[in-house]
C-alpha cells in the first residue's frame, strides 16, 4: 500500500501544467463526450505505466540494491529540477480527431506521455518500490486527478490555479524522495 500512496500524489503534482494537461484540455474543448475522453486517458495511462512500471521493475534487476539505490535517488532529484521547465503543447497531430474522442484520447494521450515526466516517475517509483500493480494503480489514480478536473473545468482552472507554485512543490517533493531515497541508501 506504501508503494501506491507514495505514488499518487508525485504523480499528480508532477502532472499539473504538463503537457499532457495541456491535451487533456485541448480535448475537452474539442468533444463534447467528456467520459470518452476520460476512458481514452485512463486506457493510455493504463497501457503506458503498465510498460514504464515493468520496465523500472526489470532494468533494476541488472543492478544491486545500493546501486540501485544511488541511481533512483539522483534520478528523482533530475526529475525534480526538470519540473520547474514548464511543458509546451508541440504541434498537436490533429489527424487522430476524426477517431471520435476514445480513439483520438488513447492514441495521443500514449503518445504524448512516452518521454514525458510522469511516465519517468513512473520508471523510477516502479525500480524503487518494486510492485508492479500498486505502482501502475497509484500513477494512474496520479495522474487522473490531475487531468480529469480540467475536462470538466478546463478553462477556470487554468486561469486560476498557481502553476509555478505548483512546479515549485512537486519539484520539492520529488527532490525530498530523492534525497530520502540517497539517505537510505547511504545507511545501508
Amino acid at each position: 500500500m506504501n508503494a501506491f500512496f507514495s505514488s499518487v500524489l508525485p504523480i499528480a503534482l508532477a502532472e499539473i501544467g504538463d503537457k499532457t494537461q495541456l491535451l487533456t484540455l485541448f480535448l475537452a474543448t474539442r468533444f463534447a463526450r467528456k467520459y470518452a475522453i476520460i476512458g481514452g486517458m485512463l486506457c493510455a495511462t493504463l497501457l503506458n505505466h503498465l510498460v514504464s512500471a515493468w520496465f523500472g521493475i526489470e532494468v533494476a534487476r541488472f543492478f544491486t540494491p545500493q546501486l540501485m539505490g544511488w541511481i533512483v535517488g539522483c534520478s528523482f532529484l533530475i526529475v525534480g529540477l526538470w519540473l520547474l521547465k514548464p511543458d509546451k503543447q508541440d504541434g498537436l497531430d490533429t489527424r487522430f480527431m476524426r477517431y471520435g474522442p476514445f480513439m483520438a484520447t488513447l492514441i495521443l494521450f500514449f503518445l504524448a506521455e512516452v518521454g514525458d515526466k510522469t511516465q519517468i516517475a513512473t520508471i523510477l517509483l516502479a525500480a524503487q518500490y518494486q510492485n508492479l500493480t500498486a505502482i501502475v494503480l497509484g500513477s494512474t489514480v496520479g495522474l487522473l486527478l490531475a487531468n480529469v478536473p480540467v475536462i470538466f473545468l478546463g478553462n477556470w482552472l487554468m486561469a486560476r490555479l498557481p502553476f509555478k507554485g505548483i512546479r515549485l512543490g512537486a519539484c520539492i517533493l520529488f527532490c525530498l524522495l530523492g534525497l530520502f531515497t540517497l539517505f537510505q541508501t547511504w545507511m545501508h
